[in-house]
């Protein structure tokens, strides 16, 4: 028998979903305002006050409703708390994806909250709340935007593509080096600096495809989720099976497309979260 059943996710889900919106609201607030910053592990990897506190928010509303669940945090893993990736239901949290982005009032931001059950997504959302787009899957229900069935776009064609990729200071040469790759397979290339609404973008058909690398679990939990659900094919870059906690991911809008990606690229290894 599962540990949790579909009334008891649809419940999470909800619960989830209007911490994000009364978070977004703090987002929005604050968003053409002066922020202040503190740097974590480099420049280009800012914390700002929001940030905190919607990863505060969300930790307090979920430990007062459901004791037992355990969380990592994107802010708190930061500041030295480390949680273990463990069987017991997990929150896995993003108070504010694409902080720089926010940070320069780019309106590519997201929040981003997925649940884990024995090491499993269950389930996910990504909010942009200056777009008020709301994405959710639970696992084998289908993905919605604003609660409208979402679907990828099925194309095969890597010359037909348009494809998230990214380059940042950690191992630059090598990522720049798949993007031009890429190039001359004769895809289209996007970077939002926000990696949940990058695979949204997949899930909703707007992105072919989508890699990336050296980033970290909440980046990515709740995103994976509604792109499979999406009919996404979610993948390691090697073409492996997809870890969450390796720091890198492929996902396509079909399988075709995946295999023709895959060896295009270097492929990068990092600590594992």
């Amino acid at each position: 028998m599962a540990d949790y059943t579909t009334e008891e996710l649809k419940e999470y889900l909800e619960t989830a979903v209007n911490i994000a919106r009364t978070a977004g609201k703090e987002v929005q607030n604050k968003f053409y305002k002066k922020k202040r910053t503190e740097i974590k592990s480099s420049l280009g990897d800012p914390v700002t006050e929001t940030d905190k506190l919607i990863e505060k928010m969300f930790v307090t509303t979920i430990k007062e409703k459901y004791p037992s669940h355990r969380f990592i945090g994107e802010e708190s893993t930061a500041a030295g708390k480390r949680t273990s990736f463990t069987d017991n239901p997990t929150w896995i949290i993003d108070p504010i994806d694409g902080t720089t982005n926010f940070v320069h009032c780019l309106p590519y931001v997201c929040i981003s909250i997925a649940l884990v059950i024995k090491q499993q997504v269950v389930l996910g959302i990504v909010y942009n709340p200056m777009h008020d787009l709301m994405y959710t899957a639970i696992k084998g229900q289908g993905a919605f935007c604003n609660e409208d069935t979402i679907h990828v776009s099925g194309q095969e064609e890597i010359g037909r593509s348009l494809i998230h990729a990214s380059a940042t200071m950690s191992n630059c040469e090598i990522k720049l080096n798949n993007m031009k790759a890429l190039l001359q397979a004769g895809a289209g290339l996007r970077y939002f600096g926000c990696v949940a609404e990058g695979l949204c973008h997949v899930a909703n058909g707007s992105l072919d495809a989508y890699v990336d690398s050296g980033f970290h679990a909440w980046d990515v939990a709740a995103g994976a989720l509604i792109v499979e659900e999406a009919g996404g094919i979610l993948l390691d870059p090697t073409g492996g099976p997809f870890d969450l906690m390796c720091r890198r991911i492929l996902v396509a809008s079909s399988q075709n497309l995946a295999s023709t990606i895959t060896p295009l690229l270097t492929h990068i290894e990092y600590p594992k979260d």
